[in-house]
């Protein structure tokens, strides 16, 4: 049901009944390895291209994901999902692989809760017993296509964010045991005219503190109602960015409620090549559906606020000198049984 002016309150509480994230060698030599399901060694995954090995990434995790829910590909009725690569070809490839009915959305960075938003929508509204969310993203082909070929080994600035190569599934359902989704914001495209595509997490960080105001908004909540509200892939220098606006818009949150998955996923004092942390589809998503998930279920967080950032710029655009759309749209899951 509508939940204020941009936010949806899911009364009937669809359930994460599982998910599945799997990464690469970067990603298995952070902080968070442990949480992830599959670790691969290298970039490749003995395929024929970088674009090929992130599309084995998307079938994996959500193979893993319905694995773990008890559940065949033939019972999930929808599949949602999107990705970085033109035309979202790495979802709609594995979409092909999975033979799943199957809705492609492009949020970038973001599509990993507007998936998650648009299957618990169509769960709790009785339209579905079984949908799947699921996004990707691979270091080498969104470097290849956003920015410069990896072979070319251009120097970047330090504002430059690394994007991570993973993947994360997850199934839901009308009932079951798991984390369940209890609403959604979804945001408003902002733009404060940055074309660097070199400082993502300054152009995003704007639009994730104006989805989090809608959020607490639309649902009369403080920050302190959730253990954790976490961004999707702000990375240090648009995480600094983002304290400093909530402080200007005296929203009350403090560094050991608020976090980002960019500086989550990465150590970026042992590991510089990640330079300001971590971006990308893959990077909310498989801190999310791993990390987050893990700690859900086992009790350590309760109430857990994701707002997933995402910039919607394409190549084209870039070279036509427009600056960089952003948005970012918030799911809130709570922990426990449903």
């Amino acid at each position: 049901m509508l939940q204020g002016h941009q936010s949806w309150a899911f009364t009937n509480r669809p359930v994460i009944q599982a998910t599945g994230t799997v990464v690469g060698p970067d990603e298995g030599d952070g902080p968070l390895a442990n949480d992830f399901d599959i670790v691969h060694g290298d970039l490749q995954l003995e395929q024929e291209s970088w674009e090929k090995a992130e599309r084995k990434l998307m079938e994996e995790a959500a193979e893993l994901a319905i694995k773990k829910a008890g559940l065949t590909k033939e019972q999930i009725q929808f599949y949602v999902g999107g990705d970085l690569m033109n035309q979202i070809i790495s979802n709609t490839f594995a979409a092909r692989t999975l033979t799943i009915p199957y809705l492609g959305i492009f949020g970038a960075c973001s599509t990993s809760m507007e998936g998650l938003a648009l299957a618990a929508m169509m769960v709790n509204s009785g339209d579905a017993d079984y949908v799947m969310a699921g996004t990707c993203s691979h270091n080498c082909t969104s470097e290849k296509q956003f920015r410069y070929p990896t072979e070319y080994g251009s120097q970047k600035p330090p504002t430059a964010q690394y994007t991570v190569t993973g993947a994360g599934a997850a199934v839901l359902s009308r009932k079951g045991d798991g984390p369940i989704v209890t609403g959604a914001t979804i945001g408003r495209v902002i733009d404060m005219g940055i074309k660097d595509p070199f400082n993502m997490g300054a152009a995003m960080a704007p639009a994730a503190v104006d989805t989090l105001q809608a959020h607490l908004r639309d649902f009369d909540r403080e920050p302190g109602y959730y253990d954790l509200i976490v961004t999707g892939d702000l990375a240090s220098v648009g995480y600094e960015i983002a304290n400093e606006l909530l402080e200007k818009h005296k929203i009350p949150i403090s560094q050991t409620i608020y976090k980002d998955c960019g500086l989550m996923i990465y150590d970026i004092e042992k590991q510089p090549v990640v330079i300001a942390g971590g971006s990308g589809c893959g990077c909310s998503a498989s801190v999310t559906y791993g990390h987050i998930m893990k700690q859900l279920r086992n009790g350590d967080l309760k109430r857990v606020l994701v707002i997933a950032t995402g910039a919607l710029l394409s190549p084209l655009s870039f070279q036509q000198g427009e600056s960089i759309p952003c948005i970012a749209h918030a799911v809130s899951i709570e922990g426990g049984v449903h």
